[in-house]
């Protein structure tokens, strides 16, 4: 969907581009796209072959790898085709999640927002080219599903639920005291002061109310977002090129615009200035300490990884990938109440935070349409709705869904054509929402 957007000085920049924003979502996209069926990696034999066909070839360089239907399968194999950096799980042995498979969830119907016309739970996971879907219930597998090349041993890229497990690190350190959500962005980084961050507080930073001069309109050649994706592009830069060459360096090139605490606005560049003070407070980068806090301490069936840039850092706006069930497994573990196998994870204190909310009337500003009534606390998405479901949020589909009076969580990986989450949200927001109720009214 981006190749109108290319030119031979943003190649190789688009990975970093798809998982940057949800401003994408209000850009209508009235492209027609084969449906999942016809657009099925697996089917259409990429990178099959010693080599694959000419035409069969992903590349990152050139940015093909993120032409749609290709993406199907990169979002699958992104450790094949750029640098990561590992996130360990350990030398343990993974604990198995319990499976109590349950045959009624596919024949659930439900009305999909805007339509006349029930859709099946099943269908709906066609309508949002799923590529793998778990749901957990009193932390029980009851449903699991594979589509095309993601299978349960492999690990598929989570975009910006990213956001909402670094989010949740940076609110664990707040919580022993590490860090000081009212202190400033240039108390703990103070290469950041002249830029639109350090005069920002720390919580103003978790909760996205910054301001600051910063687009994500892809329709905009001199938006912002571009010098992003240049900067954090590992690729070798032109040689006439003079910006900045990592995320790091792109931060401090920030300018401020508006006030802050005064609206929310989802920008990525936030969870990067996150990441740099988790990296600078506690020596390790997001994915050195995800793995001690977190990953090492959930029983994983397998290590995660992080997207890096041409340094190394950790792409901490967009960059996790992972295995379904691990994300499933730190889903549960966030619904009871940061408790997994017999240990306080995430102190109880960061959840109920997460669950109370932001500011609804700072989260009213930013025009979500779909998610009306909500807020975001922490770097996740909290509905307010009767449930008091939560959410994290990716683009093209991806999903950790928390809904504590079911005591459900479903993680959905997925590779829609549109990368905004409006363009699935008329579907997965009732389907989960049917979800939650069938478990509530019918729980064995």
């Amino acid at each position: 969907m981006f190749k109108h957007l290319l030119n031979p000085a943003r190649t190789g920049a688009v990975f970093l581009l798809s998982c940057l924003a949800a401003s994408i979502a209000c850009a209508a996209d009235k492209t027609t796209y084969p449906d999942a069926a016809a657009s099925d990696p697996k089917t259409m034999g990429w990178m099959v072959g010693a080599p694959p066909p000419a035409d069969r070839i992903v590349r990152f360089a050139d940015g093909s790898y993120f032409n749609f239907p290709a993406m199907r399968w990169s979002v699958s194999n992104f450790r094949q085709l750029m640098p990561t950096t590992n996130v360990s799980r350990g030398l343990g042995a993974p604990v198995p999640l319990a499976r109590a498979l349950r045959s009624d969830i596919d024949k659930l119907t439900f009305v999909p927002l805007g339509s006349q016309q029930p859709m099946t739970w099943e269908q709906s996971l066609a309508a949002n080219y799923t590529d793998g879907i778990v749901v957990l219930h009193r932390g029980q597998v009851v449903y699991e599903r594979y589509f095309g090349v993601l299978n349960p041993e492999g690990q598929h890229g989570a975009m910006s639920v990213t956001k909402s497990v670094v989010g949740t690190m940076g609110a664990m350190l707040v919580a022993d005291g590490t860090l000081d959500a009212n202190k400033k962005v240039a108390d703990y980084v103070p290469e950041l002061a002249a830029s639109a961050f350090g005069n920002a507080t720390l919580r103003q930073v978790l909760d996205m109310t910054t301001g600051l001069k910063y687009s994500e309109d892809y329709a905009d050649p001199n938006a912002e977002v571009w010098q992003h994706s240049a900067a954090g592009s590992p690729l070798p830069k032109p040689k006439d090129y003079t910006g900045p060459r990592t995320y790091m360096e792109f931060l401090l090139t920030v300018k401020p615009l508006g006030e802050h605490g005064q609206a929310f606005a989802y920008k990525t560049v936030n969870t990067d200035v996150l990441g740099w003070v988790i990296a600078r407070v506690t020596g390790r980068n997001v994915a050195q300490l995800m793995s001690e806090r977190i990953w090492q301490r959930l029983g994983a069936e397998q290590d995660a990884y992080f997207t890096v840039d041409s340094i190394g850092t950790p792409f901490a706006g967009g960059g996790l990938n992972t295995g379904l069930r691990d994300l499933a497994r730190f889903g549960e573990m966030i619904r009871n109440d940061g408790q997994y196998l017999g240990q306080q994870i995430v102190p109880k204190a960061v959840v109920d935070d997460i669950r109370a909310g932001g500011d609804k009337a700072a989260f009213a500003k930013a025009g979500y349409d779909l998610l009306k009534g909500g807020s975001y606390r922490n770097m996740w998405w909290v509905t307010h709705n009767p449930d008091g479901a939560f959410m994290a949020r990716g683009v093209y589909g991806q999903r950790i869904y928390i809904d504590p009076k079911a005591e459900m969580v479903i993680v959905r990986y997925a590779s829609n054509p549109i990368a905004g989450n409006a363009a699935n949200d008329p579907v997965t927001i009732p389907a989960f929402e049917a979800l939650a109720k069938q478990l509530i009214a019918h729980p064995e």
